[in-house]
């Protein structure tokens, strides 16, 4: 669910008091972006909105919402946007946020003992 080694890259990259910013600057974008979601996207490319979000969740290292935004990315690219299972998009990214918060609550994990916090599978078609 969180590529724990990842979010240590980025760490290391911008340093732990710029990874907070980033934190921060991640979950407000994000968040708004599945409230999107959870309001059905109407009006709006469904295609480019599940590509943003994949793109920013591989960045924090949340892998299984990004692979379910990026199967749900190439359905509404197809044409078949009615057929991506919204709400287990949003599931994962609910989950994802929660693990990842409740981890960083007590510390990234050293590099011996990174784990997923779930490994179960979510649907996104329906």
């Amino acid at each position: 669910m969180i590529n724990w080694l990842r979010v240590q890259e980025l760490e290391n990259d911008v340093g732990a008091e710029d990874l907070k910013e980033v934190i921060e600057l991640f979950l407000e974008e994000v968040d708004e972006g599945v409230d999107r979601l959870r309001s059905g996207a109407e009006g709006r490319n469904l295609a480019d909105d599940l590509h943003f979000l994949k793109g920013s969740a591989l960045t924090l290292g949340f892998d299984g919402f990004a692979d379910a935004c990026g199967l749900g990315e190439k359905i509404a690219a197809a044409g078949q946007a009615n057929q991506v299972d919204l709400a287990g998009i949003v599931q994962a990214y609910d989950q994802s946020r929660a693990c990842f918060l409740d981890r960083m609550a007590i510390g990234m994990p050293p590099p011996d003992q990174i784990r997923n916090c779930d490994s179960a599978s979510l649907p996104v078609m329906s």
